[in-house]
């Protein structure tokens, strides 16, 4: 993979030039994409920007955020050829830092469930997760050293797990959702992916031009609480290794950790999240799906179906459970800095029929908290398979700073 961080230090040194950071990427994706599948269009020249932390970054764009220079199709024969006049505020912000935007990755149908044709990079005949599945797949093959997706369940977390990058998903609102495609506009959270905790970190410092996000020389010694979701039900063997193997590092590395039981109130707004979510979601979709139904992808116009009428009271209700629960998990966070817990139930399943399971995300997107991936194991077939780090809500700048302490245990 390429990092992000190490081609700032090159290209701010004289070591390499901005264009011929940009110039391998555009080499990279055109040598494995034809395999890969990861990008729906791409450039075929960039030239870099002359000026910003991000100049020689070449970067993907998930598929459901507005580009002026490219199709915005969101993954639907709705919007074959679709051109926004304009950039959305998150391909601005990678614009105004120097970032070179060289292509629309991957998405599933309106970032829901409808796999696409990527392919993961470590083992072809699994699932690269999704919906950022182009996104995740471009970094983890070595494309590009920066990509944009986005969350409402588990889109930026669990295809990273998959893929076996880093990644994540900011605090809520953190990044702006104006100009992205909505599903749900309470869950709708966009996230970046990268090579290393480190790279993540310069990219989402360089977007938001907050300093404080970028790694320290020295990392701190976290407080870590271990959360295992059990109203989520039990993870496959190797996500249990996974978590079981960090829990380990972060020990032998000093840490304070310790087993927690989240709220009752917190489970109880996990159950409730696919009510609020599916809500929303048929009135930001009302257009395609009521005057475009048979053009809608099966398994999206499936769960638009079962869930239509929905009344407003239990809307209404979710809305109430969530925020109890917000304040329920802040107090947990009295008593530690982080949470460890599961990006995904396991590996990638086998077959690419789907994009996998979003139980040990979507608790988290919905308490608007921010989540970042860190591989930790390797199941067979070479899957990677990884575990989030979780802060309280805005503490941005901690949670990267603790999951950059997973990565740098798991390494020792």
């Amino acid at each position: 993979m390429i990092s992000l961080a190490d081609l700032q230090r090159r290209i701010a040194t004289g070591d390499l030039s901005a264009d011929a950071a940009i110039a391998q990427s555009l080499e990279a994706i055109g040598a494995q994409d034809k395999t890969i599948g990861a990008f729906v269009c791409r450039a075929d020249n960039v030239n870099a920007a002359t000026a910003g932390p991000l100049r020689g970054i070449a970067v993907g764009i998930k598929d459901i955020m507005d580009t002026r220079d490219f199709p915005t199709e969101m993954g639907s024969p709705i919007y074959r050829g679709h051109r926004s006049r304009g950039d959305a505020a998150v391909v601005m912000m990678l614009k105004q830092a120097g970032a070179g935007i060289v292509g629309k990755t991957t998405t599933t149908a309106f970032a829901s469930t409808d796999p696409t044709a990527t392919l993961n990079p470590h083992n072809h005949g699994h699932t690269p997760g999704g919906s950022s599945s182009g996104s995740a797949a471009a970094v983890a093959a070595g494309m590009i050293p920066l990509a944009l997706g986005t969350q409402t369940g588990g889109s930026v977390i669990r295809p990273a797990s998959f893929c076996g990058v880093a990644a994540i998903k900011p605090s809520y609102r953190l990044l702006p959702t104006v100009g992205v495609k909505c599903y749900s506009w309470t869950l709708d959270t966009v996230g970046l992916f990268a090579a290393g905790v480190r790279d993540v970190a310069h990219g989402l410092a360089a977007m938001t031009g907050r300093a404080e996000l970028l790694p320290q020389a020295s990392v701190s010694t976290p407080r870590i609480g271990i959360v295992t979701q059990d109203f989520a039900g039990a993870p496959d063997p190797s996500g249990g290794e996974a978590l079981r193997i960090a829990t380990k590092a972060v020990e032998r590395a000093g840490a304070s950790v310790r087993a927690l039981e989240l709220p009752d109130i917190v489970a109880e707004a996990w159950r409730l999240h696919p009510v609020l979510q599916e809500f929303e979601a048929h009135q930001a979709l009302a257009w395609e799906y009521l005057e475009n139904y048979d053009a809608m992808a099966p398994l999206i116009r499936a769960r638009l179906d079962e869930s239509r009428g929905t009344p407003p009271a239990a809307y209404d209700e979710a809305m109430r459970i969530a925020s109890r629960a917000r304040h329920a998990l802040a107090k947990v966070f009295e008593e530690v800095d982080v949470l460890l817990t599961l990006s995904a139930p396991g590996a990638a399943p086998k077959g690419l029929g789907s994009t996998g399971d979003a139980r040990y995300n979507r608790l988290w997107t919905l308490m608007g908290v921010p989540c970042v991936n860190v591989p930790a194991y390797v199941a067979d077939g070479g899957l990677p398979v990884g575990v989030q780090v979780i802060a309280r809500y805005g503490a941005d700048a901690e949670a990267l700073a603790a999951a950059r302490f997973v990565e740098e245990a798991l390494k020792s």
